[in-house]
């Protein structure tokens, strides 16, 4: 015996859809024809042209704040920590193979930093790293101590916690760092509450682990600390790889085509069907 159908239709509200068919709606702005180029209230050309740095701008659109001068300052030296020109960073390694194959450099460097946006490196763990020192600051002023804290993150007692932004996978500590606390000095910068918390964690992992922060877990507790949200960091840096992506493509487009890491054929671990004759023709 079958059962009946139901005869209610479940009714959908539209209204938010048909309200932007054929209307862009925006909060960021727009360009009025014959008035302005707006950006968030900005008239762009007799605001921001000329009295902005592109950092400033660039914080804007993401965010919706206009900074000081000096934190978007400090964000330009963080793009320039995190784009080097070597061609064996994997990310750069597709700028490069771009080069050689001749694409052109949007194709190139678009697909190198497409390539970054990976949960192991790149600008993919800021949002893992930022979330965890949001967490960590809310746990520890709940009255967690730092020890404990870290023991979250262990997998197995007395393993080495998994904590992004901390550790480093081919060399001990991370000379970007050192490099940024001076620059965060000489803007005049102080630590707040998540980098001072970010560097007690370090503290406990040096002396249990003999691991300390990495650029990752820096960026994040310093950009907390300006009252970013996890989010906000990691579309700022979305593309702080570009420029080292960029010059390896400019290298290998100087060189002959196909020079980038050529293969041999006995370069081929080939382990399939042997090789055998071709029928003739009948």
């Amino acid at each position: 015996m079958s059962l009946p159908r139901k005869q209610k239709k479940e009714t959908v509200d539209l209204t938010f859809w048909h309200k932007r068919h054929g209307v862009i709606y925006s909060r960021k702005g727009g360009w009025v024809v014959g008035e302005a180029v707006y950006n968030h209230g900005y008239s762009m050309m007799d605001e921001l042209v000329g009295k902005a740095s592109f950092f400033q701008v660039l914080i804007l659109n993401v965010t919706g704040r206009m900074v000081e001068r000096r934190l978007a300052d400090w964000l330009e030296n963080i793009f320039i920590c995190l784009s080097w020109p070597d061609a064996r960073i994997w990310c750069n390694q597709v700028g490069s193979l771009g080069g050689t194959m001749r694409t052109s450099p949007v194709a190139a460097v678009c697909s190198g930093v497409l390539a970054a946006d990976s949960p192991m490196y790149g600008s993919a763990p800021l949002l893992a790293a930022s979330q965890f020192i949001v967490d960590a600051l809310l746990k520890k002023n709940k009255g967690m101590p730092v020890a404990e804290i870290v023991k979250l993150q262990q997998r197995r007692p007395g393993m080495p916690p998994n904590i992004v932004g901390y550790a480093r996978p081919v060399a001990s500590g991370d000379e970007r760092v050192p490099a940024m606390k001076r620059v965060s000095s000489e803007l005049g910068y102080t630590s707040g509450e998540h980098l001072t918390l970010a560097f007690e964690i370090e503290g406990f992992l040096l002396e249990k682990f003999n691991e300390s922060m990495n650029i990752g877990g820096y960026i994040a507790g310093f950009l907390s600390d300006q009252e970013f949200n996890p989010q906000e960091i990691y579309r700022m840096c979305s593309m702080v790889v570009n420029s080292g992506v960029h010059a390896c493509y400019v290298e290998s487009m100087e060189n002959p085509p196909e020079s980038f890491f050529p293969l041999r054929c006995d370069d081929i671990d080939y382990q399939g069907v042997p090789s055998r004759p071709v029928p003739a023709r009948g």
